[in-house]
C-alpha cells in the first residue's frame, strides 16, 4: 500500500469509527463494521492500528483535536485561575458531547494507555504549574493535578449517568469551586501566609535557582516534597 493510499485509508477508518461510536455506541465499533464503512479489508485495520484499542486511541485523538481546534480562540487567559476554570468547563463539555468516547477514554482498564488522556493531563499540569508559579497553590502540584482530574472525571460520569433533561449543569461549577477552595489560596503567598503555598511556589522556582549543583537542587526538592507531605497529613488529620 502506497503512503498516500495508507494515509487516506487511515483517515477514512478513524472518521467512520468516530461516526459509528457517536451514533451507535461503543459496542457497534467492531472491526467488521468499521472496515465495511471505511471500504477497507479488516486486516488493514490491524496493520494500521495494531488492535481495536489502537483504533480507539486514534479516534480519541482525532475527536479531541477536532474539538480543541473548534474551541480555541487564543492563548491562555492571563489569570491562571480563570484559565483553569475554562479548562475545567471544556473538559465537562467534551465529556457530555462525546459520552461513549469519554467512557472508553476514562475506563480504569484503558486510562493509562490512552494518548489523548495523557495529553489532556499534560495540559492540566501546565495550568496547575502556572498557579504554583503565581503563588496561588496551597498543595503540591501532583496532588492538585490528581484532585482536579479525579473531580472532573467524576463530575462528567455523574452527569452522564443522569438523563439529559434531568442533569444539573450547575453541579460542574459547584464542584470546581469546591476543589478550588481546597487547593488554592485567595491571594499570592506572603512570608506570613500559608506555609504550604510558600513551599509550593518555591518549588516551582527551584530548577532555575542559581549557584546550586544538580545534586543540591535534587536534595532541596526532596526536602520540599517531604515538608509538603507532612503538611498535607496534618491538614487531613485536622479535617
Amino acid at each position: 500500500m502506497e503512503l498516500a493510499e495508507k494515509v487516506d485509508a487511515r483517515s477514512r477508518i478513524v472518521t467512520e469509527a468516530a461516526r459509528i461510536l457517536r451514533e451507535q455506541g461503543a459496542r457497534a465499533v467492531t472491526t467488521r463494521a468499521v472496515a465495511q464503512a471505511a471500504r477497507v479489508q479488516a486486516p488493514t485495520i490491524y496493520r494500521l492500528f495494531g488492535d481495536k484499542d489502537g483504533l480507539i486511541d486514534a479516534v480519541a485523538e482525532h475527536v479531541m483535536a477536532t474539538w480543541v481546534a473548534a474551541k480555541t480562540t487564543g492563548g491562555p487567559h492571563p489569570d491562571p485561575v480563570v484559565d483553569l476554570r475554562a479548562g475545567w468547563r471544556a473538559q465537562i463539555e467534551f465529556g457530555l458531547a462525546n459520552p461513549w468516547l469519554y467512557e472508553l477514554m476514562t475506563s480504569p482498564a484503558r486510562a493509562e494507555q490512552s494518548p489523548a488522556t495523557t495529553e489532556g493531563i499534560e495540559v492540566l499540569r501546565a495550568k496547575v504549574h502556572r498557579l504554583a508559579a503565581a503563588g496561588l497553590l496551597r498543595v503540591d502540584e501532583p496532588r492538585a493535578v490528581a484532585m482536579i482530574h479525579a473531580a472532573g472525571t467524576g463530575t462528567v460520569r455523574a452527569l452522564l449517568g443522569t438523563p439529559p433533561d434531568h442533569r444539573d449543569l450547575g453541579l460542574a461549577d459547584q464542584m470546581f469551586d469546591a476543589v478550588a477552595a481546597s487547593i488554592l489560596t485567595t491571594a499570592p503567598a506572603a512570608p506570613t501566609d500559608d506555609v504550604g503555598a510558600i513551599a509550593v511556589t518555591f518549588a516551582t522556582a527551584l530548577p532555575g535557582l542559581p549557584g546550586l549543583t544538580d545534586a543540591e537542587r535534587a536534595l532541596m526538592g526532596e526536602w520540599l516534597t517531604r515538608a509538603l507531605a507532612t503538611l498535607h497529613r496534618g491538614r487531613s488529620r485536622a479535617g
